[in-house]
């Protein structure tokens, strides 16, 4: 009987919160795991990296009750290790830092199984960097102390040192200790820690919910209560605190504490989720629609009958970056030379599709100036279109017929190529269904009409009774007049529309429209 050869083990450290702080050899551990045993200080975004076949086991432990003893989960790395597995354990914050991760370690190696520990940027660090606190200053202090803030009963190694911790000189950081606040300050004030000593609690750092308090030891147990701060949360005690009012970066970006709902296409989605996080946003992508080439043989026939004319046209109109995209691709896989298409003008519906057709040798002869949109390209292009010229339109399966329809109207001879088609997706429903209903979306944005229709379709087809009253209770963002219409009709609200049918445009409305209201709040 052919034995099975043991697994390994990656004990890896997924930092505090933020997933784009994640060494790259966590990531890699991720990406190559059978199996991720993870706790609830991992941000679940990072699983999103794993195999497609992999397997993921939640291990949390919440602060008033542990789901899964340590010894048992101890035993289950081993257990699927000598399964031959490749797994990750994967924990918040750093492993060696109050992880526990000796334990996991010990058994590992008492089995004889490979492991590799992978560190973490530990909260203790992070969190106070994220809150504008640098945990050492050379005008304060060159030192920094991290202890436990909880105690367990059980504990094997000695309590801390009261005495030595209150006069110590450096920073102290207490991590797990929120619920402990009362007791230590008053244990560091009974030592000889000074009253006025600035302190500051850190909730959720790095994380959208970040908030923080400062005062003193004297008076921080109380801000904190006022406050309403649990866990998980972090204490700092020591001069470094008085330097958040000057250095306090995260909270202050635009989009600070928005979760942001990205319903484009994923393939488009890109841009708009780095401007979002850019901007100190958390995106959450839910790509409703999936872009594919026409899978119906009559539809694909026509598009390459349309691009093997290409000698014919008059002028090729492109109205997206998708549009430039399909086309070219078609034309790569038919090897139809672009040098045929040499007796035509070109016109761009806006500056991204006139750089995507930059990007491939060819400069758009029209683009509008002022308005990104079929309208504005249509009048445009009537100052120049002729009767009589032939027009190639490469377009998706949904493009509105205003354009087509307008140029006929002055006698073009307009032939349509529906290069690609535009079809509903519920890839990462379940979760946005679930944080739409939970109230962690604050912000919903649709680039195209196609996000709206597709969005409340995907929410329905995903069992939400009432999608339009589901998106009610977050604010909504919509690229453009033709988009904002759309979204109407349906029944939703658009809070804000942006200026120019633009990615830029539509994250500057978004950043403008909170600083406002946070300017209202203030």
């Amino acid at each position: 009987m052919m034995s099975v050869s043991k697994g390994k083990v990656y004990l890896v450290g997924a930092g505090p919160g933020d997933p784009k702080l994640i060494t790259v050899r966590g990531l890699e551990a991720i990406q190559r795991a059978d199996v991720v045993v993870y706790d609830r200080l991992a941000n679940p975004r990072l699983l999103k990296q794993m195999k497609p076949d992999a397997d993921k086991i939640f291990v949390g432990k919440l602060p008033d009750k542990h789901l899964i003893k340590q010894s048992e989960i101890n035993q289950m790395l081993v257990d699927l290790a000598l399964q031959g597995k490749t797994v990750t354990r994967l924990k918040g914050g750093d492993p060696s830092v109050f992880g526990r991760v000796g334990e996991e370690a010990e058994l590992l190696a008492e089995h004889g199984i490979a492991y590799e520990i992978v560190p973490g940027i530990t909260s203790a660090i992070a969190v106070p960097a994220y809150a504008g606190i640098p945990v050492t200053h050379r005008d304060f202090t060159s030192s920094f102390s991290v202890v436990t803030g909880h105690e367990y009963p059980n504990k094997t190694y000695s309590k801390v040192n009261w005495d030595n911790l209150a006069h110590a000189s450096g920073t102290i950081i207490f991590l797990m200790g929120v619920a402990n606040i009362d007791n230590i300050c008053s244990e560091l004030i009974a030592h000889g820690r000074d009253p006025e000593t600035p302190a500051a609690v850190i909730r959720m750092g790095t994380w959208m919910e970040q908030r923080t308090v400062t005062g003193t030891l004297q008076t921080i147990s109380g801000l904190v209560a006022e406050a309403g701060l649990q866990s998980p949360a972090i204490i700092i005690v020591g001069d470094v605190v008085k330097l958040r009012e000057k250095l306090a970066w995260f909270e202050k970006r635009p989009l600070f504490g928005k979760r942001v709902l990205v319903t484009r296409a994923r393939e488009q989605a890109s841009d708009l989720v780095r401007q979002i996080e850019d901007n100190g946003g958390e995106a959450v992508e839910f790509p409703v629609i999936r872009l594919r080439q026409p899978e119906a043989e009559s539809t694909l026939r026509a598009v390459d009958d349309a691009l093997g004319r290409m000698e014919q046209y008059d002028w090729i109109l492109f109205t997206s970056v998708n549009g430039v995209e399909f086309t070219f691709r078609r034309l790569a896989e038919l090897r139809l030379d672009i040098r045929s298409m040499h007796r035509a003008k070109i016109a761009a519906v806006g500056p991204k599709t006139q750089e995507a057709l930059l990007a491939r040798g060819l400069v758009a002869d029209l683009v509008p100036h002022d308005t990104f949109q079929a309208e504005a390209l249509l009048s445009l292009m009537e100052q120049f279109v002729k009767p009589g010229e032939r027009v190639l339109f490469p377009k998706g399966d949904r493009a509105r017929p205003v354009l087509a329809d307008g140029l006929r109207h002055i006698g073009a001879d307009v032939t349509e190529a529906d290069v690609y088609e535009n079809t509903l997706s519920l890839e990462d429903g379940e979760e946005a269904l679930d944080m739409l209903r939970s109230g962690l979306i604050h912000a919903v944005t649709f680039t195209s009409s196609s996000t709206v229709t597709n969005l409340l379709e995907a929410l329905k087809r995903l069992g939400e009774p009432d999608p339009v009253a589901l998106l009610g209770s977050a604010k909504l963002y919509a690229i453009g007049p033709v988009t904002a219409q759309t979204a109407a009709d349906a029944g939703l609200t658009v809070r804000v529309t942006s200026g120019e049918a633009t990615i830029a445009s539509l994250v500057q409305a978004l950043a403008e429209d909170d600083t406002e209201e946070q300017g209202s709040a203030s």
